[in-house]
């Protein structure tokens, strides 16, 4: 279930659940960049002509999203549940490698252990150290007519990992994009530089009044139009709410071995089955119900029987309050509503827009 939330969140203007997933620490200080004035519709132009296909870097990202710290061990914690909350808070350093649609690697980098996340064709694996264990999936061959179309990593490159998703600048900056451009009103700022490169402001403000995001600022590659990084701010916050950029980058082809993987002979390694890549299976999940546009809107989730574990966890009463007609997960980015009659209401929208959304359905 919570899964499908972040996956929808982009559509609903939730935008930091899209990198839930996503990994996380601080920024580094970006130094003034001066370039060849562009207007937003060739900056546009610029990130979809973008044909990187390979590159490997350093992805360091920040959230400050207002949550409560929860306690990691000892009753009353959660460790999934816990777990889930890190990639929403604190700090972490990923390493990334992309050769093309079908070979990647990400190793998160926690303080005394790392995840690695490998793809190498229809082969992927999720291994973590400090558990021993090992994920093995084999990825079905699309059927059908069904294309990729935002790179490599947008195709799928990067695998879910069970805490989260891990996602790039330009993952993010694409599924911003697509999204909420048209409800959007699109400048350039001002140059910057991004490991080491030379970077145009691509500046996305909600043309909504009652958005939670103030605005958000990709940072293009002036050279290449690989979105480098991506900030975005909360409505009164100073500074931005969640931010992912590289710290190092070449576009140079990794080696074939990093995308190489032999599970540790000590590992418990399991089997998990994947979906038919077709067409048809995208479509089999129930989809959420819509409510307005871009920035503004609300997607409601039909009751789900995994929100039975969550709901009685002492982590859920610690993260949410009691509004009216249900309870409430609020972050500075996106509120998420868990109505009394298992519905579940999401959007970067304040608490009283999805109170009446819930109650006019």
């Amino acid at each position: 279930m919570a899964q499908r939330l972040f996956k929808w969140a982009p559509a609903v203007g939730a935008v930091v659940a899209v990198t839930v997933a996503a990994i996380a620490i601080p920024m580094t200080a970006n130094a003034s960049s001066t370039l060849p004035a562009k207007t937003p519709a060739q900056v546009l132009a610029l990130v979809a002509d973008s044909k990187v296909s390979a590159f490997s870097g350093t992805i360091e990202q920040t959230s400050d999203l207002g949550l409560p710290s929860l306690p990691s061990t000892g009753p009353g914690s959660d460790s999934s549940v816990a777990s889930t909350l890190e990639l929403l808070t604190g700090t972490h350093t990923v390493r990334v490698y992309v050769n093309g649609p079908k070979d990647a690697r990400v190793q998160v980098l926690d303080s005394m252990a790392e995840r690695d996340v490998i793809r190498n064709g229809s082969n992927v694996w999720v291994y973590d150290s400090s558990a021993n264990t090992v994920e093995h999936a084999t990825i079905a061959a699309p059927k059908g007519a069904r294309k990729a179309h935002l790179g490599a990593m947008e195709q799928g490159a990067i695998p879910q990992i069970k805490t989260g998703t891990a996602k790039t600048p330009s993952q993010i900056a694409a599924a911003l994009l697509s999204a909420l451009r048209s409800s959007s009103t699109v400048s350039v700022g001002t140059d910057s530089t991004v490991a080491g490169r030379s970077a145009y402001d691509l500046i996305l403000t909600p043309k909504a009044s009652d958005s939670l995001v103030g605005s958000v600022s990709i940072a293009v590659d002036s050279a290449t139009g690989l979105p480098l990084g991506v900030d975005v701010d909360a409505r009164g916050q100073t500074a931005p709410a969640f931010s992912i950029h590289f710290s190092s980058l070449s576009l140079a082809k990794p080696a074939a071995s990093l995308f190489a993987f032999t599970p540790p002979a000590s590992a418990k390694v399991t089997e998990v089955k994947t979906p038919d890549a077709s067409p048809s299976q995208h479509t089999a999940s129930p989809k959420p119900t819509i409510t307005g546009k871009g920035w503004d809107a609300v997607a409601t989730f039909a009751k789900q029987s995994e929100l039975t574990k969550l709901e009685s966890s002492s982590e859920f009463g610690l993260l949410t309050s009691t509004v009216n007609g249900g309870k409430l997960f609020h972050t500075t980015l996106f509120n998420v509503l868990f109505a009394t009659d298992g519905r579940v209401l999401v959007g970067s929208v304040s608490a009283a827009r999805l109170e009446e959304v819930a109650a006019a359905q």
